[in-house]
């Protein structure tokens, strides 16, 4: 007999890849309890802000373009089935010097995997896209399928599919502490306790707290989010004209941003931000952040050079190498850890989705996630 307080699978937080995990264990008639310490979307973590990008030509890595072109997929069936709309396309650009780091990998990405996409002079980005001003020893690689998630809705959609296939959810209830138990798990939460054959660790930035022992070289960082109205030709950021894109500004420091969907030009800094607690972080932009952002803008968007008209903190969990990490806990078989992190993991989650799936019920994947696994930190351990 099940005991009520049993499950296949708890899940320890329903942020961009917990609730996608629920979903797409659900599905497959498994028991999912799905714990947060808030109650998602919520403003607290990583997966907020009203846009997200979705590109497919992969500067950070090749390996990425299959799990990418699988979230393509998985966010279009997602769609279908919560009625909402999720994704915008808009195409990209990622800019900067022909050698830099993000057009050499976009291209080596594209290429290997025969992806759409054009290379541009600076003079053709200016007459193509007059919103931005890049400096004449800048190209850039255009891609006609990225665009825009929806990171509010996408979480709200995965947990209403979640629960119409039965997970349990239970919000502002954190998983204070987890162990063994027999062949499974018991987890201890603020209001009682749970067991499960399985637990999932998708907490963010909290997820160094639940493995401590293997003290993990995460860095938890403040990234800021500002929104700004164009002072001149406003037209020029509309999503008509103005695409999703990630500049290289200078070597290795990379902007990216938004075309203005009602509520400001969207820019951040991608990476930069202070090192930060999660429970005491800064919730406010400070006049160093604008001020750091304006002077980028003044040279690459002056037409939002100005006061920004609303700003937003949110955090990144960084690993060393900046690549993802997706494994079952070394002395723990049955625990499995997944951090799809380093500030560009929000358009996978849909595809990690069901990898956690196959992982927890078939113990393996047909994608190839070695870039992720934990023996890369064992120097740490």
């Amino acid at each position: 007999m099940t005991r009520p307080n049993s499950f296949d699978v708890i899940i320890a937080g329903l942020g961009a890849m917990g609730s996608a995990a629920a979903y797409h264990l659900a599905r497959r008639s498994q028991r999912v309890l799905g714990l947060d310490r808030f109650a998602p979307p919520h403003a607290f973590g990583s997966s907020h802000g009203q846009t997200r990008i979705i590109r497919e030509a992969y500067f950070e890595h090749p390996l990425y373009v299959p799990l990418v072109q699988r979230a393509y997929e998985n966010w279009a069936e997602l769609e279908r089935e919560s009625g909402q709309r999720l994704f915008q396309q808009t195409g990209g650009l990622m800019i900067g010097p022909l050698d830099g780091q993000l057009v050499a990998g976009a291209q080596r990405s594209a290429q290997i995997h025969h992806l759409p996409h054009e290379l541009l002079t600076a003079a053709e980005m200016r007459q193509r896209f007059p919103a931005f001003r890049p400096s004449d020893d800048m190209v850039a690689v255009w891609e006609p399928r990225a665009g825009i998630l929806f990171p509010e809705r996408c979480i709200e959609a995965h947990l209403q599919m979640a629960r119409q296939c039965g997970a349990v959810l239970h919000f502002d209830e954190p998983a204070t502490a987890w162990e063994r138990d027999g062949d499974g798990v018991r987890v201890l939460t603020s209001n009682g306790e749970y067991r499960a054959q399985r637990l999932l660790i998708t907490a963010g930035a909290w997820t160094g707290r639940f493995i401590a022992e293997l003290a993990l070289p995460l860095t938890i960082e403040r990234q800021v989010l500002l929104w700004f109205d164009p002072i001149a030709h406003s037209e020029h950021f509309d999503s008509q004209r103005c695409p999703i894109y990630i500049a290289e500004h200078e070597p290795n420091r990379f902007i990216y941003g938004f075309p203005n969907l009602g509520e400001g030009v969207k820019v951040g800094r991608h990476h930069e931000g202070e090192s930060a607690d999660p429970d005491g972080v800064r919730r406010e932009a400070g006049p160093e952040d604008i001020e750091a952002m304006r002077a980028i803008l003044c040279r690459f968007m002056p037409a939002i050079d100005t006061a920004p008209r609303v700003s937003a903190v949110c955090l990144y969990t960084n690993t060393p190498d900046s690549h993802f990490l997706i494994d079952f806990h070394p002395h723990h078989p049955h625990v499995l850890l997944a951090s799809i992190c380093s500030g560009h993991g929000f358009k996978f989650s849909s595809a990690f989705g069901e990898i956690l799936a196959d992982l927890l019920i078939e113990g393996r994947s047909t994608f190839d996630l070695s870039l992720f696994r934990l023996e890369r930190f064992k120097r740490s351990w």
